[in-house]
């Protein structure tokens, strides 16, 4: 009986401590009606306003209808999300955003696992139902490796296009999320060498050798790398003290504290790998490094298997849900990686890995005839490669904070060996003698 309690005690703190992980609890509410649930309110107008559509829609098209109709399924699954879905690790601005951001990928997942049993053509009749702009689209990406040996400033510069401008925000946002400056820089190179292994199957992945080295993983990945590390220890020295919007008295005051909900109520400083970690620990940030390259790679087969356009909405509209579940779904990923008491992987970082390999999947299914021009000896050398790096890596990051943590402590111990010395009187006798 007493082990039973104790295993009961010892399961209840586990779940207790998911719990907060997976839903995390907002502390110091000061405006306590928008942290209600209002769940008959939001019923009440909810059917409302589907009865007033219902009857006062007047039956169009077919296309019209049906389109219309999924518009409010998805309506009503986000109120559902908004209501049932779990916080996850972020509170700001507000639980329900980062509900409904759960929630629009569980239907974007469940959006990929039926295109998994159709076939490519009627995959294209729906983007195209979606998108009619689509039907006469031809992709006409621009082509980056063409003479290479020549280099001039003016090329230089016209290099520096709006994908230079997304590669240094991107990565900017990356390093937000990551904060650790080898995991992106290996994350950064090892991208460079996984264009160059899939370059024979997509043309615009061909770069002369300086625009990927140098525009891309120097200047662009760099900067960005750097400006969101410089972020990410300005924001780790603040001191948050928030103060209730009720307590401030003037209008900019207010207007100040508002747009301030939208930054982080706090900043935990991240240390992914530990001098005394285990090897688990060790494989799980290895393991990080080379999913980001599928999560990267789905992007550009998906847009070149299904002809669709890097401007498009559908394109711009994935990236930013990517962006947006990536979120959460690293910060639940690395408690699971680095606290012993978390157990298991949150929700939202579960389906964001079922979105990432269910992608591949398509990719694989539908782009079939694309990689039969695979060449097995570029993918051998990719995936060695990128193995290798992410160990290496890993393995090097350990090392510099096993050697970070004795440096700190000897320096502790030099001061606190210099804290003895003024504490003894000048003869070398301490004060308290027997």
């Amino acid at each position: 009986m007493a082990e039973d309690r104790t295993t009961k005690a010892e399961n209840s703190r586990i779940f207790d401590h998911f719990s907060a992980i997976n839903e995390h609890p907002v502390d110091d509410i000061s405006l306590e009606f928008f942290y209600k649930p209002h769940t008959i309110t939001l019923l009440t107008v909810s059917i409302a306003g589907l009865l007033y559509t219902a009857f006062t829609r007047e039956d169009a098209s077919s296309q019209s209808n049906i389109w219309n109709g999924l518009c409010c399924v998805f309506f009503f699954f986000l109120i559902i999300s908004v209501l049932a879905f779990p916080n996850g690790p972020f509170t700001r601005p507000h639980p329900a955003i980062w509900r409904i951001v759960f929630g629009i990928s569980v239907i974007y997942f469940l959006l990929l696992v039926f295109v998994l049993f159709q076939n490519l053509n009627d995959v294209k009749l729906m983007i195209h139902w979606v998108a009619p702009d689509l039907k006469s689209y031809t992709l006409d990406e621009k082509e980056y490796a063409i003479n290479c040996s020549q280099i001039t400033l003016a090329r230089l510069w016209s290099h520096c296009d709006v994908f230079a401008v997304a590669h240094f925000w991107g990565w900017a946002l990356k390093a937000l999320l990551i904060r650790h400056y080898g995991i992106c820089w290996t994350i950064s190179v090892t991208w460079e060498v996984t264009e160059m292994a899939f370059a024979h199957l997509l043309p615009n992945f061909n770069e002369c050798w300086w625009d990927a080295f140098i525009l891309d993983v120097i200047v662009c990945n760099g900067l960005g790398i750097w400006l969101g590390m410089v972020i990410c220890r300005t924001l780790e020295m603040r001191n948050y003290h928030w103060e209730s919007i009720k307590d401030i008295h003037s209008t900019t005051g207010k207007i100040r504290r508002a747009v301030m909900q939208f930054t982080p109520a706090s900043w935990t400083h991240v240390r992914w790998l530990d001098p005394n970690c285990t090897y688990m620990r060790f494989i799980s940030v290895a393991i990080l490094v080379v999913v980001w390259q599928f999560v990267e790679l789905n992007s550009f087969f998906l847009k070149h298997i299904f002809v669709i356009g890097t401007d498009h909405p559908l394109t711009v509209g994935r990236v930013l849900l990517i962006a947006l579940v990536g979120g959460p779904s690293l910060r639940q990923y690395y408690t699971y990686t680095t606290d012993t008491q978390c157990k298991r992987l949150g929700t939202q970082c579960w389906v964001f890995i079922a979105i990432t390999l269910c992608e591949a999947i398509i990719c694989l299914k539908f782009g079939l005839e694309i990689f039969k021009q695979t060449e097995i000896s570029y993918l051998i050398y990719w995936l060695t490669f990128l193995l290798l790096s992410s160990i290496i890596c890993v393995y090097f990051c350990a090392i510099i904070a096993k050697r970070s943590r004795d440096k700190r402590f000897e320096i502790e111990r030099m001061q606190n060996g210099k804290t003895t010395l003024n504490n003894e009187t000048p003869n070398g006798v301490h004060d308290h003698q027997e």
